[in-house]
């Protein structure tokens, strides 16, 4: 599992009780790991690990309209790929069943660092 010391990727809707959703629970659990699941597909092009397990994700919030909204970073500000990686995230999501619409948010504060990775992403890179 993850090292304790090291913080994990967001959870999604940790911001809002589930109790206050118009989403069924269930269904809203579904959602939450099949956005997850997604954002595991999207690949930083110059490290080998995905975006969630790298830490890139900040915050995951499901709308009662079923819109998604997306707090993520980059390595690095000056990343190459800054200008596209949004759009990978936000084409990733948009093919969950049952997400209305994706907003994808870059943010640069707290700048990322190689803590956030999770040991999965240490593994990968051949720091653990």
């Amino acid at each position: 599992m993850e090292d304790s010391a090291a913080p994990t990727p967001a959870e999604p809707g940790a911001d809002a009780p589930a109790s206050t959703s118009v989403i069924p629970a269930d269904e809203l659990a579904r959602i939450t790991d099949d956005i997850v699941s997604a954002l595991k597909t999207v690949y930083d092009p110059e490290i080998p690990a995905d975006i969630y397990e790298l830490g890139l994700v900040y915050k995951i919030d499901i709308e009662d309209d079923r819109s998604v909204k997306i707090d993520m970073t980059l390595t690095a500000p000056g990343c190459p790929v800054a200008g596209e990686m949004p759009g990978w995230v936000q084409d990733a999501v948009s093919t969950v069943e049952g997400v209305s619409g994706v907003d994808v948010n870059m943010v640069f504060d707290p700048p990322w660092t190689p803590d956030r990775m999770s040991e999965e992403a240490q593994v990968a890179v051949g720091w653990y």
